[in-house]
């Protein structure tokens, strides 16, 4: 049986315009399951590659699969939805199967449709292959765990424990040269070394859909990963998009240790919490090639953190970018911009100290309530919500107003965020010594996207 997996031409990927296409890993480990288990797999990363909807049309044409596998997040889902209804009319015979993040928890508007038969929930590596194996055998689908059908939804699938039964991500069936992290043009990979977060943030998708609790892959098998990607796919960065890549210290100590002891000449960045980073941390991972963190600013008000289940101090938010800098580790300070409570003071102090944090680089998003995390069940049922159209929720188009900000006053006062942080000559000088091209580059990404 022939399994085609699609990632669909998008143009609104929410790090896109700081220079950031990153490869699509959920499906690219669903299908080195899958190719574990003999099946002909195949990945079209329409996105990376920047398809027309005519350019997948013909591809697929070219593939004739028996089973067709979309990947979907909440802004791209009618980008998903148009791919299926390709998918339907280029492989009429085929099942067209939808999952990740969005579908998980919106099963019920896609299976209303005619081009949507099987949505996957969850982790989906062993139940696609469950759905496949049981298509193959004419078997019932009524029986295989995390998937939802037109008539009902079946019991889910237990999570994941053991994370190094794991294949790596089929990688090999990807565009590896269309991936790049701020507009660096060096070989980059992404890497998900965990899964699960015992943090739950208020508005994090990913917290939602792994559950709380940490399941955490060995340093040895981190290591033997990223020796794979230096040696047949010769990356030169990888970027670890674990929800927070530090929350175990020894275990970071033992990845790095291992880096080190192999030898491996390669970048690496990572999520970090504030509260979870020290001097003798950064210094080792600094000496493994450690060169950027990406840090969860979000507020400048304590008591907004604390309604987000944050579970920071504005105190070890200042501390953790202040060590960073001690350390010369480039730093990527993310801000939410326009929670509910949140007013234009509020919101101008919030910039202000991000300022003051002086980070490499900010991303100033607009509060964004994803389905399946409390923000959204909340916003929804306080009627905060006043647009519905999914393809705006790309934390650049407001979708929620404050107690004294109208959409259009958020979407102003986060063109100024921007405007005021990137476009500072000290700053320029500075980043631009640094980081060279990479930085205008970012500048001029930025600025197109929110104006």
């Amino acid at each position: 049986m022939d399994v085609t997996f699609i990632n669909p031409p998008q143009t609104n990927s929410k790090y896109k315009f700081i220079g950031v296409v990153a490869p699509p890993l959920g499906i690219s480990y669903m299908a080195a399951v899958l190719e574990e288990n003999g099946y002909n797999v195949n990945i079209i990363d329409a996105s990376a590659l920047e398809m027309t909807w005519e350019d997948l049309e013909e591809e697929l044409k070219g593939n004739t699969p028996q089973v067709v596998a979309i990947t979907a997040l909440t802004p791209t889902i009618g980008q998903a939805n148009k791919t299926a209804q390709i998918a339907k009319k280029t492989c009429p015979q085929a099942t067209v199967v939808m999952g990740g993040y969005h579908p998980t928890f919106n099963h019920q508007e896609l299976l209303k449709t005619d081009y949507v038969d099987v949505v996957v929930m969850g982790e989906g590596e062993y139940t696609m292959l469950e759905l496949v194996q049981t298509l193959e055998n004419d078997g019932d689908l009524s029986q295989v765990r995390g998937i939802a059908l037109e008539d009902q939804v079946n019991p889910p699938r237990p999570l994941i424990t053991d994370m190094d039964s794991l294949p790596f991500p089929a990688r090999h069936l990807l565009p590896m040269d269309h991936y790049k992290m701020l507009n660096m043009k060096t070989g980059m990979a992404t890497m998900i070394t965990s899964r699960g977060c015992p943090m739950q943030c208020s508005f994090c998708a990913s917290a939602a859909l792994h559950g709380p609790k940490l399941r955490l892959r060995s340093p040895e098998n981190v290591v033997d990963e990223m020796e794979h990607l230096v040696r047949d796919h010769h990356v030169g960065t990888i970027a670890f998009m674990d929800d927070t890549f530090t929350l175990n210290h020894r275990r970071v100590e033992v990845i790095c240790d291992e880096i080190q002891k192999r030898n491996l000449n390669v970048f690496w960045g990572c999520t970090a919490r504030v509260d979870t980073l020290s001097g003798e941390l950064l210094e080792k991972m600094r000496e493994s090639g450690c060169i950027t963190l990406f840090l969860g600013v979000e507020s400048a008000d304590q008591q907004m953190l604390d309604s987000t289940n944050k579970n920071i101090t504005i105190e070890k938010i200042r501390q953790a970018f202040k060590l960073s800098r001690k350390h010369k580790i480039r730093t990527i300070a993310s801000v939410v911009l326009g929670m509910p409570g949140d007013t234009k003071d509020s919101i101008k102090r919030t910039v202000k100290f991000v300022r003051e944090l002086n980070p490499s680089y900010a991303v100033f998003s607009l509060a964004t309530p994803y389905p399946g995390t409390r923000f959204y069940k909340e916003s929804f049922e306080k009627n905060l919500i006043k647009v519905k159209d999914w393809s705006k929720y790309t934390l650049i188009s407001p979708v929620l107003e404050t107690v004294d900000c109208s959409l259009e006053e958020l979407r102003k006062l986060q063109y100024k965020a921007f405007r005021n942080f990137y476009l500072r000559p000290g700053y320029i000088i500075r980043q631009a010594w640094m980081d060279g091209p990479i930085l205008l580059k970012t500048i001029a990404g930025v600025i197109r996207e929110v104006i």
